[in-house]
Protein backbone atom coordinates (compact mmCIF):
# COMPACT_ATOMS: atom_id res chain seq x y z
CA UNK A 1 0.00 0.00 0.00
CA UNK A 2 1.15 3.07 -0.94
CA UNK A 3 2.29 5.36 2.07
CA UNK A 4 0.28 8.28 2.30
CA UNK A 5 3.47 11.00 3.56
CA UNK A 6 6.78 11.18 2.79
CA UNK A 7 8.16 12.52 5.81
CA UNK A 8 6.78 14.62 9.19
CA UNK A 9 7.40 17.41 10.82
CA UNK A 10 6.42 18.64 14.87
CA UNK A 11 5.26 22.01 15.32
CA UNK A 12 6.16 22.89 18.42
CA UNK A 13 8.14 25.28 20.71
CA UNK A 14 10.33 25.00 24.04
CA UNK A 15 9.02 23.77 26.91
CA UNK A 16 5.56 22.15 25.59
CA UNK A 17 6.50 18.64 25.78
CA UNK A 18 8.39 17.99 22.33
CA UNK A 19 11.41 15.95 23.95
CA UNK A 20 8.61 13.20 25.62
CA UNK A 21 6.85 13.39 22.29
CA UNK A 22 9.64 12.93 20.10
CA UNK A 23 10.83 10.06 22.07
CA UNK A 24 7.51 7.95 22.30
CA UNK A 25 7.64 8.57 18.32
CA UNK A 26 10.86 6.86 18.07
CA UNK A 27 9.70 4.00 19.87
CA UNK A 28 7.92 2.97 16.91
CA UNK A 29 10.36 0.86 14.18
CA UNK A 30 9.15 2.79 11.96
CA UNK A 31 9.56 6.34 12.80
CA UNK A 32 12.82 8.26 13.15
CA UNK A 33 12.47 12.13 14.18
CA UNK A 34 15.64 13.96 13.96
CA UNK A 35 15.18 16.30 16.87
CA UNK A 36 15.82 20.14 15.61
CA UNK A 37 16.87 19.27 12.23
CA UNK A 38 16.62 23.34 11.56
CA UNK A 39 17.88 25.00 14.51
CA UNK A 40 20.09 27.82 13.61
CA UNK A 41 22.45 27.21 16.45
CA UNK A 42 22.67 22.93 15.75
CA UNK A 43 21.74 20.40 13.47
CA UNK A 44 19.05 17.88 15.29
CA UNK A 45 20.69 18.06 19.04
CA UNK A 46 23.61 20.03 20.38
CA UNK A 47 26.21 17.33 20.43
CA UNK A 48 25.79 16.07 16.80
CA UNK A 49 27.31 16.92 13.55
CA UNK A 50 25.16 15.82 10.76
CA UNK A 51 21.63 13.76 9.94
CA UNK A 52 21.31 11.62 7.44
CA UNK A 53 24.55 12.54 5.08
CA UNK A 54 23.90 15.96 5.62
CA UNK A 55 26.12 18.09 7.96
CA UNK A 56 25.11 21.45 9.14
CA UNK A 57 27.52 23.85 6.79
CA UNK A 58 25.13 21.75 3.88
CA UNK A 59 21.99 22.27 5.10
CA UNK A 60 22.50 25.99 5.77
CA UNK A 61 23.95 26.15 2.35
CA UNK A 62 20.97 24.34 0.99
CA UNK A 63 18.03 23.88 3.20
CA UNK A 64 16.18 21.88 1.14
CA UNK A 65 18.33 19.24 1.37
CA UNK A 66 18.39 17.96 4.61
CA UNK A 67 14.22 17.75 3.70
CA UNK A 68 15.47 15.74 0.70
CA UNK A 69 17.50 13.64 2.88
CA UNK A 70 14.77 12.87 5.41
CA UNK A 71 12.34 12.74 2.96
CA UNK A 72 14.58 9.56 1.25
CA UNK A 73 15.50 7.38 3.92
CA UNK A 74 15.91 3.93 2.88
CA UNK A 75 13.62 2.73 5.32
CA UNK A 76 11.03 4.44 7.60
CA UNK A 77 9.25 7.44 7.90
CA UNK A 78 11.59 10.25 9.06
CA UNK A 79 10.53 13.88 10.74
CA UNK A 80 11.93 16.64 12.73
CA UNK A 81 11.11 19.12 15.10
CA UNK A 82 10.21 23.03 13.97
CA UNK A 83 9.82 25.98 16.33
CA UNK A 84 8.98 29.21 15.31
CA UNK A 85 12.55 30.94 15.49
CA UNK A 86 13.89 27.92 13.47
CA UNK A 87 15.51 28.71 9.69
CA UNK A 88 12.35 30.57 8.24
CA UNK A 89 13.61 29.15 4.04
CA UNK A 90 12.59 26.32 4.84
CA UNK A 91 9.10 26.65 6.17
CA UNK A 92 6.80 27.87 3.22
CA UNK A 93 8.40 24.37 1.39
CA UNK A 94 7.07 22.20 4.12
CA UNK A 95 3.91 24.03 4.70
CA UNK A 96 2.98 23.95 1.19
CA UNK A 97 3.78 20.39 1.18
CA UNK A 98 0.64 17.70 1.28
CA UNK A 99 3.60 14.57 1.39
CA UNK A 100 4.43 16.18 4.44
CA UNK A 101 2.23 15.30 7.97
CA UNK A 102 1.95 17.83 9.73
CA UNK A 103 2.08 17.66 13.96
CA UNK A 104 0.92 20.77 15.66
CA UNK A 105 2.05 20.47 19.37
CA UNK A 106 0.48 23.33 21.97
CA UNK A 107 0.80 24.42 25.28
CA UNK A 108 -0.74 27.05 27.37
CA UNK A 109 1.61 30.06 26.69
CA UNK A 110 2.06 30.41 30.41
CA UNK A 111 2.76 27.58 31.71
CA UNK A 112 5.44 26.96 28.65
CA UNK A 113 6.83 30.70 29.80
CA UNK A 114 6.87 29.55 33.64
CA UNK A 115 9.04 26.60 32.51
CA UNK A 116 11.29 27.97 30.08
CA UNK A 117 12.15 30.44 32.91
CA UNK A 118 12.66 27.65 35.36
CA UNK A 119 15.01 25.72 32.78
CA UNK A 120 17.03 28.95 32.55
CA UNK A 121 17.60 29.48 35.89
CA UNK A 122 18.82 26.01 36.63
CA UNK A 123 20.13 25.04 33.21
CA UNK A 124 18.32 21.50 33.92
CA UNK A 125 16.23 21.22 30.56
CA UNK A 126 15.81 17.78 30.42
CA UNK A 127 14.74 15.22 33.59
CA UNK A 128 15.55 11.87 33.61
CA UNK A 129 16.33 10.76 37.27
CA UNK A 130 13.69 13.17 39.47
CA UNK A 131 16.11 12.71 42.27
CA UNK A 132 18.43 15.28 39.94
CA UNK A 133 15.68 17.38 40.19
CA UNK A 134 16.40 21.36 40.58
CA UNK A 135 14.11 23.52 41.68
CA UNK A 136 13.61 27.66 41.35
CA UNK A 137 11.10 30.15 41.90
CA UNK A 138 11.12 32.27 39.27
CA UNK A 139 10.23 35.88 38.54
CA UNK A 140 7.25 36.86 35.88
CA UNK A 141 8.15 39.61 33.65
CA UNK A 142 4.68 40.87 32.54
CA UNK A 143 6.07 42.61 29.15
CA UNK A 144 8.60 39.16 28.63
CA UNK A 145 5.94 36.98 29.10
CA UNK A 146 3.56 38.95 26.65
CA UNK A 147 6.41 39.04 23.46
CA UNK A 148 6.67 35.43 24.22
CA UNK A 149 2.97 34.79 24.30
CA UNK A 150 2.57 37.00 20.77
CA UNK A 151 5.32 34.96 19.10
CA UNK A 152 3.75 31.79 19.94
CA UNK A 153 0.03 32.83 19.13
CA UNK A 154 1.13 34.22 16.09
CA UNK A 155 3.49 31.49 14.35
CA UNK A 156 0.22 29.17 15.40
CA UNK A 157 -2.15 31.27 13.38
CA UNK A 158 0.53 31.44 10.48
CA UNK A 159 0.82 27.32 10.57
CA UNK A 160 -3.18 27.43 10.88
CA UNK A 161 -3.96 29.46 7.52
CA UNK A 162 -1.39 28.22 5.40
CA UNK A 163 -3.50 24.78 6.20
CA UNK A 164 -6.39 26.14 5.69
CA UNK A 165 -5.75 27.85 2.39
CA UNK A 166 -3.80 24.68 1.06
CA UNK A 167 -6.54 22.33 1.79
CA UNK A 168 -4.62 20.29 4.08
CA UNK A 169 -5.29 19.18 8.27
CA UNK A 170 -2.38 18.71 10.87
CA UNK A 171 -2.58 16.17 14.25
CA UNK A 172 -2.78 18.59 16.84
CA UNK A 173 -2.09 17.99 20.67
CA UNK A 174 -2.36 19.72 23.43
CA UNK A 175 0.35 19.32 26.59
CA UNK A 176 -1.87 17.09 28.06
CA UNK A 177 -2.47 14.74 25.12
CA UNK A 178 1.07 13.55 24.94
CA UNK A 179 0.45 11.46 28.47
CA UNK A 180 -2.37 9.77 26.66
CA UNK A 181 -0.96 6.26 25.75
CA UNK A 182 -3.96 5.90 22.97
CA UNK A 183 -3.95 9.14 21.63
CA UNK A 184 0.21 8.63 20.65
CA UNK A 185 -1.34 5.39 19.07
CA UNK A 186 -3.97 7.41 17.16
CA UNK A 187 -0.97 9.33 16.41
CA UNK A 188 1.08 6.38 14.68
CA UNK A 189 -2.10 5.60 13.07
CA UNK A 190 -2.14 9.09 11.19
CA UNK A 191 1.07 8.86 10.20
CA UNK A 192 0.77 5.31 8.52
CA UNK A 193 1.80 2.53 11.34
CA UNK A 194 -0.45 -0.16 12.45
CA UNK A 195 1.63 -0.66 15.22
CA UNK A 196 0.66 0.72 18.66
CA UNK A 197 2.69 1.00 21.48
CA UNK A 198 2.10 -0.83 25.08
CA UNK A 199 3.47 1.83 27.34
CA UNK A 200 4.81 5.33 26.83
CA UNK A 201 8.20 6.30 27.36
CA UNK A 202 9.39 6.47 31.18
CA UNK A 203 13.14 8.28 30.66
CA UNK A 204 11.73 11.56 30.96
CA UNK A 205 10.28 13.15 33.71
CA UNK A 206 8.16 16.10 34.24
CA UNK A 207 10.37 18.59 35.79
CA UNK A 208 7.86 21.43 37.45
CA UNK A 209 5.10 19.78 38.12
CA UNK A 210 3.83 22.69 41.09
CA UNK A 211 0.69 24.66 40.83
CA UNK A 212 1.98 27.32 38.44
CA UNK A 213 1.33 29.79 40.91
CA UNK A 214 3.72 28.03 43.10
CA UNK A 215 6.29 28.26 40.37
CA UNK A 216 6.92 31.99 40.21
CA UNK A 217 8.17 34.63 43.27
CA UNK A 218 5.54 37.33 42.20
CA UNK A 219 2.28 35.55 41.67
CA UNK A 220 0.14 38.62 42.57
CA UNK A 221 1.83 40.42 39.88
CA UNK A 222 1.29 37.24 37.26
CA UNK A 223 -2.71 37.66 38.51
CA UNK A 224 -2.73 41.13 38.00
CA UNK A 225 -0.98 41.06 34.62
CA UNK A 226 -3.01 38.60 33.02
CA UNK A 227 -6.54 39.02 34.95
CA UNK A 228 -9.57 38.85 33.15
CA UNK A 229 -7.44 35.83 30.51
CA UNK A 230 -9.37 32.78 31.76
CA UNK A 231 -7.22 30.58 29.55
CA UNK A 232 -5.01 30.18 31.82
CA UNK A 233 -7.11 28.91 34.69
CA UNK A 234 -4.49 30.21 37.40
CA UNK A 235 -5.54 28.38 39.70
CA UNK A 236 -5.66 24.87 38.64
CA UNK A 237 -4.47 21.95 40.20
CA UNK A 238 -1.98 20.25 38.65
CA UNK A 239 -2.97 16.42 37.25
CA UNK A 240 -0.39 14.34 35.58
CA UNK A 241 -1.92 11.13 36.51
CA UNK A 242 -2.77 8.59 33.82
CA UNK A 243 -6.67 8.09 33.02
CA UNK A 244 -8.47 5.58 34.98
CA UNK A 245 -10.56 2.81 33.24
CA UNK A 246 -13.89 2.07 35.20
CA UNK A 247 -12.46 -1.10 37.10
CA UNK A 248 -15.59 -2.61 36.89
CA UNK A 249 -14.39 -6.05 38.25
CA UNK A 250 -14.04 -4.96 41.70
CA UNK A 251 -17.94 -3.04 41.88
CA UNK A 252 -19.67 -5.73 43.88
CA UNK A 253 -23.53 -5.93 43.47
CA UNK A 254 -26.07 -7.28 46.42
CA UNK A 255 -27.74 -10.54 45.56
CA UNK A 256 -31.65 -9.74 46.21
CA UNK A 257 -31.42 -5.79 46.64
CA UNK A 258 -30.98 -3.33 43.45
CA UNK A 259 -27.81 -2.56 44.81
CA UNK A 260 -24.27 -1.66 43.62
CA UNK A 261 -21.20 -0.83 45.63
CA UNK A 262 -18.40 0.81 43.47
CA UNK A 263 -15.07 1.01 46.15
CA UNK A 264 -12.22 2.93 46.05
CA UNK A 265 -9.04 0.94 47.13
CA UNK A 266 -7.78 1.45 50.24
CA UNK A 267 -10.82 2.87 51.78
CA UNK A 268 -13.55 1.25 53.67
CA UNK A 269 -14.41 -1.43 51.64
CA UNK A 270 -14.55 -4.88 54.02
CA UNK A 271 -17.21 -2.92 56.25
CA UNK A 272 -19.26 -2.19 53.29
CA UNK A 273 -19.45 -5.53 51.62
CA UNK A 274 -19.78 -6.82 55.42
CA UNK A 275 -23.18 -4.29 55.51
CA UNK A 276 -24.49 -5.49 52.17
CA UNK A 277 -24.42 -9.05 52.95
CA UNK A 278 -26.30 -8.14 56.04
CA UNK A 279 -28.74 -6.06 53.86
CA UNK A 280 -29.55 -9.43 51.77
CA UNK A 281 -29.31 -11.67 54.63
CA UNK A 282 -26.73 -13.74 53.37
CA UNK A 283 -22.96 -14.85 53.31
CA UNK A 284 -20.31 -12.05 51.86
CA UNK A 285 -19.45 -14.91 49.18
CA UNK A 286 -23.21 -14.54 48.01
CA UNK A 287 -22.77 -10.88 46.84
CA UNK A 288 -22.37 -10.78 43.21
CA UNK A 289 -18.58 -10.08 42.36
CA UNK A 290 -15.77 -9.91 39.57
CA UNK A 291 -18.70 -8.49 37.03
CA UNK A 292 -17.69 -7.34 33.87
CA UNK A 293 -18.86 -4.76 31.83
CA UNK A 294 -21.39 -6.83 29.72
CA UNK A 295 -22.94 -8.51 33.13
CA UNK A 296 -23.01 -5.28 35.05
CA UNK A 297 -24.93 -3.99 32.11
CA UNK A 298 -28.01 -7.16 32.37
CA UNK A 299 -27.70 -6.55 36.40
CA UNK A 300 -29.09 -2.84 35.81
CA UNK A 301 -31.61 -3.83 33.47
CA UNK A 302 -32.56 -6.78 36.03
CA UNK A 303 -32.81 -4.13 38.84
CA UNK A 304 -35.08 -1.23 37.99
CA UNK A 305 -34.82 1.21 40.67
CA UNK A 306 -31.01 0.17 41.36
CA UNK A 307 -28.96 2.69 43.50
CA UNK A 308 -25.13 2.83 42.87
CA UNK A 309 -22.67 4.36 45.46
CA UNK A 310 -19.15 4.85 46.28
CA UNK A 311 -17.02 6.08 49.30
CA UNK A 312 -14.71 8.63 49.98
CA UNK A 313 -11.61 8.68 52.40
CA UNK A 314 -9.71 10.96 53.87
CA UNK A 315 -6.44 11.17 51.80
CA UNK A 316 -4.40 11.13 54.67
CA UNK A 317 -5.82 8.23 55.98
CA UNK A 318 -6.05 6.29 52.91
CA UNK A 319 -2.49 6.73 51.81
CA UNK A 320 -1.38 5.56 55.68
CA UNK A 321 -3.68 2.32 54.88
CA UNK A 322 -2.00 1.67 51.29
CA UNK A 323 1.31 2.30 52.96
CA UNK A 324 0.21 -0.35 55.55
CA UNK A 325 -1.40 -3.07 53.66
CA UNK A 326 0.64 -2.83 50.58
CA UNK A 327 4.16 -1.56 51.02
CA UNK A 328 5.03 -1.86 54.68
CA UNK A 329 3.50 -5.47 55.03
CA UNK A 330 5.24 -8.39 53.17
CA UNK A 331 3.54 -11.66 52.14
CA UNK A 332 0.08 -12.15 50.08
CA UNK A 333 -1.78 -9.02 48.80
CA UNK A 334 1.43 -7.22 49.46
CA UNK A 335 3.53 -5.15 46.65
CA UNK A 336 6.85 -6.67 47.22
CA UNK A 337 8.36 -5.72 43.82
CA UNK A 338 7.59 -1.82 44.58
CA UNK A 339 8.23 -2.55 48.09
CA UNK A 340 12.30 -3.32 47.11
CA UNK A 341 12.07 -1.00 45.35
CA UNK A 342 10.79 1.57 47.07
CA UNK A 343 13.73 0.47 49.75
CA UNK A 344 16.61 0.43 47.24
CA UNK A 345 15.75 3.42 45.18
CA UNK A 346 13.57 5.67 47.13
CA UNK A 347 15.86 4.62 50.80
CA UNK A 348 12.22 4.03 52.71
CA UNK A 349 13.38 2.94 55.93
CA UNK A 350 11.87 -0.23 55.81
CA UNK A 351 12.63 -3.63 57.39
CA UNK A 352 13.47 -6.57 55.52
CA UNK A 353 10.42 -8.39 56.81
CA UNK A 354 7.71 -7.68 58.90
CA UNK A 355 6.64 -7.48 61.65
CA UNK A 356 10.36 -6.72 63.12
CA UNK A 357 11.34 -6.35 66.38
CA UNK A 358 13.33 -3.12 65.31
CA UNK A 359 10.39 -1.14 63.89
CA UNK A 360 8.21 0.80 66.44
CA UNK A 361 6.27 4.07 66.00
CA UNK A 362 8.91 6.12 65.18
CA UNK A 363 10.45 4.37 62.15
CA UNK A 364 6.70 3.92 61.38
CA UNK A 365 6.22 7.92 61.07
CA UNK A 366 9.43 8.13 59.16
CA UNK A 367 8.38 5.41 56.47
CA UNK A 368 5.51 7.03 56.31
CA UNK A 369 6.43 10.58 55.49
CA UNK A 370 9.29 8.86 52.76
CA UNK A 371 5.96 6.84 51.47
CA UNK A 372 4.58 10.61 50.83
CA UNK A 373 7.65 12.07 49.39
CA UNK A 374 7.50 9.05 47.18
CA UNK A 375 3.45 9.60 45.91
CA UNK A 376 4.58 13.36 45.43
CA UNK A 377 6.73 11.77 42.19
CA UNK A 378 4.88 9.13 41.30
CA UNK A 379 1.14 11.35 41.35
CA UNK A 380 3.30 13.79 38.93
CA UNK A 381 4.39 11.21 36.77
CA UNK A 382 8.24 11.51 38.01
CA UNK A 383 8.41 7.91 38.63
CA UNK A 384 8.77 4.56 36.24
CA UNK A 385 6.35 2.76 39.16
CA UNK A 386 2.38 2.49 38.31
CA UNK A 387 -0.11 4.74 39.79
CA UNK A 388 -1.76 2.21 41.64
CA UNK A 389 -5.29 2.32 42.60
CA UNK A 390 -5.15 2.14 46.15
CA UNK A 391 -3.37 5.31 46.09
CA UNK A 392 -4.33 7.24 43.03
CA UNK A 393 -5.94 10.50 43.88
CA UNK A 394 -9.79 9.54 44.43
CA UNK A 395 -10.55 11.97 41.78
CA UNK A 396 -9.38 10.45 38.98
CA UNK A 397 -11.25 7.03 39.94
CA UNK A 398 -14.24 8.53 40.18
CA UNK A 399 -13.81 9.60 36.64
CA UNK A 400 -12.68 6.94 35.76
CA UNK A 401 -15.85 5.10 37.12
CA UNK A 402 -18.38 7.65 35.68
CA UNK A 403 -16.64 6.80 31.94
CA UNK A 404 -19.22 3.59 32.68
CA UNK A 405 -21.26 4.10 35.49
CA UNK A 406 -22.26 7.31 37.14
CA UNK A 407 -22.74 6.55 40.73
CA UNK A 408 -26.06 7.61 42.97
CA UNK A 409 -23.92 8.49 46.07
CA UNK A 410 -20.77 9.54 46.77
CA UNK A 411 -20.50 9.03 50.37
CA UNK A 412 -17.69 9.81 53.20
CA UNK A 413 -16.46 7.33 55.67
CA UNK A 414 -16.98 9.49 58.55
CA UNK A 415 -20.87 9.61 57.62
CA UNK A 416 -21.37 6.06 56.75
CA UNK A 417 -23.26 4.83 59.16
CA UNK A 418 -26.39 7.29 58.69
CA UNK A 419 -25.74 7.25 54.87
CA UNK A 420 -26.23 4.05 54.30
CA UNK A 421 -29.29 3.91 56.60
CA UNK A 422 -31.13 6.23 54.61
CA UNK A 423 -29.80 4.51 51.65
CA UNK A 424 -31.31 1.16 53.41
CA UNK A 425 -34.77 3.24 53.73
CA UNK A 426 -34.55 4.33 49.97
CA UNK A 427 -34.53 0.63 49.32
CA UNK A 428 -37.31 -0.28 51.57
CA UNK A 429 -35.48 -2.55 53.68
CA UNK A 430 -34.76 -0.08 56.57
CA UNK A 431 -34.25 -2.62 59.50
CA UNK A 432 -32.32 -5.24 57.54
CA UNK A 433 -28.64 -3.94 58.65
CA UNK A 434 -26.42 -1.26 60.79
CA UNK A 435 -23.34 -0.46 59.81
CA UNK A 436 -20.52 -0.81 61.43
CA UNK A 437 -16.70 -0.68 61.21
CA UNK A 438 -14.83 -3.49 61.57
CA UNK A 439 -11.81 -3.81 63.92
CA UNK A 440 -8.64 -2.00 62.54
CA UNK A 441 -6.21 -4.70 61.42
CA UNK A 442 -3.38 -2.18 60.78
CA UNK A 443 -0.22 -2.63 62.86
CA UNK A 444 -0.05 0.72 63.82
CA UNK A 445 -2.26 3.57 63.73
CA UNK A 446 -2.72 7.02 61.98
CA UNK A 447 -3.48 8.52 65.35
CA UNK A 448 -0.97 7.22 67.41
CA UNK A 449 1.61 9.28 64.55
CA UNK A 450 -0.48 12.61 63.14
CA UNK A 451 0.49 15.75 63.38
CA UNK A 452 0.36 18.45 61.31
CA UNK A 453 3.01 18.02 58.79
CA UNK A 454 1.82 15.10 57.80
CA UNK A 455 -1.71 16.89 57.63
CA UNK A 456 -0.24 19.07 55.00
CA UNK A 457 2.11 16.27 52.69
CA UNK A 458 -1.11 14.85 52.33
CA UNK A 459 -2.95 17.69 51.20
CA UNK A 460 -0.09 19.17 49.23
CA UNK A 461 0.23 15.43 47.23
CA UNK A 462 -3.50 14.93 47.41
CA UNK A 463 -4.43 18.97 46.91
CA UNK A 464 -6.91 18.15 43.68
CA UNK A 465 -8.64 15.53 45.80
CA UNK A 466 -8.77 18.20 49.33
CA UNK A 467 -9.82 20.47 46.50
CA UNK A 468 -12.50 18.59 44.84
CA UNK A 469 -13.91 17.06 47.93
CA UNK A 470 -13.53 19.53 50.82
CA UNK A 471 -11.21 17.40 53.07
CA UNK A 472 -10.80 19.13 55.87
CA UNK A 473 -7.98 18.19 58.79
CA UNK A 474 -8.06 14.84 59.26
CA UNK A 475 -7.86 15.19 63.06
CA UNK A 476 -10.97 17.22 62.89
CA UNK A 477 -13.14 14.29 61.25
CA UNK A 478 -15.67 12.82 63.59
CA UNK A 479 -14.73 9.35 65.23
Amino acid sequence: MERRFDYFVVFAEMRTGSNFLEANINAFDRFECFGEAFNPHFIGYPNKTEIAGVTRAMRDAHPERLVDAIKNLPSGLGGFRFFHDHDPRILDLILNDERCAKIVLTRNPLDSYVSWKIAQATGQWKLTNVKRRKDSRVRFEAAEFEEHMSRTQGFQVQLLNTLQQSGQTAFYLAYEDIQNLDVINGLAKFLGSEDALESLDQDLKKQNPDGLLDKVSNPEEMEEAVVGIDLFNLHRTPNFEPRRGPAAPSFVACSKSPLLFMPIRSGPEPDVITWMAALDDVDTSGLNTRLNQKALRQWKRRNPGHRCFTVLRHPLARAHHAFCTKILQTGPGCYDGIRRILRNSFKLPLPGKFPSDDYGLVQHRDAFLAFLDFLEANLSGQTAIRVDAHWATQSAVLQGMANFIVPDHVFREERLQTDLQRLAEDLGAPNRASFSKNASELPFELADIYDDKLEKRAAQIYQRDYMMFGFEPWQSLPV
